[in-house]
This record gives structure tokens, C-alpha cells and sequence, in this order.
């Protein structure tokens, strides 16, 4: 398990778009499973949308890339640099997300090429349910 401390340590994300609130499990370099609690207080909820709002799909896919990002930085013998979201591949939206919901982020690593492009499975969850799922691809920046 990592803390909001730890994760701040690994990813360079900070409010308000650090979408990671705690990991619960956690594989070095394999695969992790974290936590976002969506809360109406975000600033994305004054405009997405008023009177009803709704965890826009490009953030649940950050978040799950923010989670990807945990497994890919912990990869030994790794050069320094930042690794950045480098595309998606057959991500689909299944449920809303709305505020008071958690979200169970999992993700595992399918590959990793030349030490400089990665490639996670993720999949989004609320209450068992699935949300979002799809491959997301990183690429290190020096």
C-alpha cells in the first residue's frame, strides 16, 4: 500500500490533477490498484455539467494513466526522465461517474520496449462495476 505521501514521491501530478488518492496494492514494476474518491468539491464538476454532474471520461482515463504511471517508473534499471500518456487503444466508457462514487483503478503491465515505451491493461471500477477499461501507452521524456 502506498500513502498520498508516497504517491507524491512517484508521480509528479499535483492538485488539482493528482487523480490518485491511495494505492492498495501494489507489484513494483508489474501491476497496482488504486483509489480515486470523486468528490463534488472538484472544479470539474462547476462546468461538467451544473445540475448534474458527471466525472468527464478523459479524466478517468488520466487517472488510470496516473496508476499505469506508478508501474512503469518503478521499472528497474530505468533511465531518468519523465514518463508521458503516449496514446490509448480500445478504451471504452461503460457507466457515468458522478460524485460520492470511488473509483478502483487496476493495472497491469503488458510490455515494455527499449526501456523507453510502456504499455498497461486498465480497468476502472465503482462498486464492482465496470466503468472504463483499455490499454494506455507511456513514452519516457528525457
Amino acid at each position: 500500500m502506498l500513502t498520498s505521501e508516497q504517491i507524491q514521491g512517484l508521480l509528479p501530478h499535483r492538485y488539482p490533477f493528482a487523480l490518485v488518492d491511495r494505492v492498495i496494492e501494489h507489484e513494483p514494476g508489474k501491476r497496482a490498484v488504486a483509489i480515486k474518491n470523486v468528490t463534488f468539491n472538484e472544479p470539474q464538476f462547476q462546468g461538467h455539467f451544473p445540475g448534474r454532474p458527471l466525472m468527464p471520461g478523459v479524466l478517468i482515463v488520466e487517472a488510470m494513466a496516473q496508476v499505469g504511471g506508478l508501474i512503469v517508473t518503478q521499472m528497474p534499471d530505468l533511465p531518468k526522465g519523465l514518463f508521458v500518456f503516449a496514446g490509448i487503444d480500445g478504451v471504452r466508457f461503460r457507466r457515468p461517474v458522478v460524485p460520492g462514487d470511488q473509483l478502483v483503478i487496476s493495472c497491469e503491465l503488458l510490455s515494455l520496449k527499449r526501456k523507453r515505451f510502456g504499455k498497461v491493461r486498465a480497468e476502472a471500477t465503482v462498486d464492482g462495476e465496470l466503468v472504463c477499461a483499455g490499454e494506455l501507452m507511456f513514452s519516457l521524456v528525457d
